[in-house]
């Protein structure tokens, strides 16, 4: 796979003077047709020590509009990525659209350095790439266009040129002790380099392998290569917009999931009072275990409109510590979040190690209300089940406990919810037309509730129906789940 790079390609003085400034050029044209565009630019420049990755880099900022780029290095984790899931860096650092990010050092650098130094167990390395391939799939189908470019140079004049490197003084600071004692794993190094590269070239994001021998040809290289695949991404956003998804019409069930709960279980005020004391007080003590422990929960609440979501987070909330938990409630996208993958505004709460988030209304939007609305098309709102999954699976794998309700009410129940509320003066706010408009909507939200279950209910965050049409059921059950959950994590 390296042998076409490995030939020592150069390019004269002569001809780099010549090529360079129209590549400037038409970087910076390249730069400002991106601005209005549906999409961002992310280039990952990966490589052997001492290939040129940091001189390539600096050359496309010198090059490129600054206001427009922004370039990031991922070394050693500070504090607060410590504390978050691994990809949650890369996710916080993703270019917005219409714009450009570099990163140095990706989601490449931690799988293929604990393979050199066999610090993974057998198919460790296989499980990073899967999830490698699925970041990279939901990026682009959402619009992103990713480059990837290797820099590679053979063992012989890597050694070389870290050698003149030490040996200039003014470059020897760019080497040191480390940068020899990789050079001697290099032949394991190239293997697993050339297997990550084999395995994660696809059609959406191939890798563009680099000879880093002389600066000047790979510069050069690398610059080319942005601009035709800029100038090729173009052309396909062009032919989708123009190309009309095809619609399926879901068919109407005989009977849902929804449809057998048992929606008269309650309890009597006597029994909620204790029930309530023990669940919270059992909630209390998990979550000071769990805090210790530096064991995560990430809760996630949907329901109907009046379904009582917000008193079963307040029961939630009132037995922990207001520094262990974050309430995130859920609207329309800023044009920040707009500007990112859906998921981003999600993953931006993620909770530390010993935290909690709950979130009131979550990333379901996709398949819920965005699909039922229109707001997603149904390629979209498809491929979600699968991104929610994966994002869900990146959660459990970094041992966040994940407890997802959806809290269910019968269509006559919530009609006297929102007259009951209409009559008190500090819950008027919650009901507007838009909520009245939504009831007649109501076969087609059951649908899509069947179909989110059925899809994303996995072993690692599965749902739990809540019977809510007696508040103080659901509270307690809802109560008792996020206990058991946290039991057993600690257990």
């Amino acid at each position: 796979m390296f042998e076409l790079a490995e030939l020592g390609h150069t390019l004269t003085k002569q001809d780099y003077k010549q090529r360079a400034p129209e590549l400037r050029t038409q970087l910076l044209l390249m730069q400002q047709r991106l601005l209005d565009s549906p999409f961002p630019v992310l280039l990952l420049i990966s490589g052997v020590d001492g290939g040129g990755k940091g001189d390539i880099i600096n050359l496309l900022n010198e090059w490129m509009d600054p206001r427009h780029i922004r370039t990031h290095a991922f070394d050693t984790l500070s504090e607060d990525e410590r504390k978050r899931p691994p990809y949650w860096r890369y996710w916080m650092a993703l270019p917005p659209k219409g714009r450009t990010g570099i990163f140095v050092g990706s989601w490449y650098s931690d799988p293929i350095s604990k393979a050199v130094s066999g610090k993974f167990k057998t198919g460790d390395l296989d499980a990073s790439l899967i999830h490698v391939k699925n970041i990279e799939r939901e990026l682009a189908d959402d619009g992103m266009l990713i480059i990837k470019c290797w820099i590679h140079m053979s063992k012989d004049v890597q050694k070389k040129k870290l050698k003149a490197l030490e040996k200039d003084p003014d470059t020897r600071w760019r080497v040191n002790k480390r940068d020899f004692k990789r050079l001697e794993s290099y032949d394991k190094f190239s293997a697993i380099a050339e297997r990550v590269i084999r395995e994660t070239s696809t059609g959406y994001c191939p890798w563009l392998i680099v000879d880093g021998t002389d600066i000047k040809h790979s510069s050069v290289t690398v610059a080319e290569h942005i601009l035709e695949r800029v100038d090729r991404h173009f052309e396909e956003q062009q032919q989708k917009s123009e190309h009309k998804p095809s619609t399926i019409k879901a068919a109407r069930k005989e009977t849902g999931l929804l449809a057998s709960l048992d929606m008269d279980q309650s309890l009597t005020k006597g029994d909620y009072k204790k029930q309530l004391e023990k669940y919270q007080g059992r909630l209390n003590k998990l979550a000071r275990e769990a805090r210790a422990k530096e064991v995560s929960a990430t809760l996630v609440f949907e329901g109907w409109d009046a379904g009582g979501k917000g008193g079963a987070i307040r029961r939630i909330t009132h037995a922990l510590d207001a520094r262990q938990y974050r309430v995130i409630p859920i609207a329309a996208p800023t044009d920040e979040e707009k500007a990112h993958h859906y998921l981003w505004r999600f993953w931006r709460h993620v909770p530390k190690s010993g935290q909690i988030t709950i979130y009131d209304r979550s990333w379901y939007g996709r398949v819920l209300v965005e699909r039922v609305e229109g707001f997603a098309n149904q390629e979209q709102w498809l491929r979600a089940y699968t991104e929610i999954n994966d994002f869900e699976e990146e959660l459990s794998d970094d041992d966040i406990v994940i407890v997802k309700y959806w809290l269910h009410i019968d269509k006559e129940e919530q009609e006297r919810r929102f007259k009951e509320r209409e009559q008190i003066s500090y819950k008027k706010h919650k009901i507007t037309e838009e909520d009245y408009r939504n009831r007649k909507m109501w076969a087609h939200y059951e649908d899509a509730v069947d179909d989110m279950v059925t899809r994303t209910s996995t072993e690692y965050a599965p749902w739990h129906l809540i019977e809510a049409n007696d508040k103080r059921f659901a509270r307690v059950k809802v109560l008792k789940t996020f206990c058991n959950a946290l039991e057993e994590k600690l257990s």
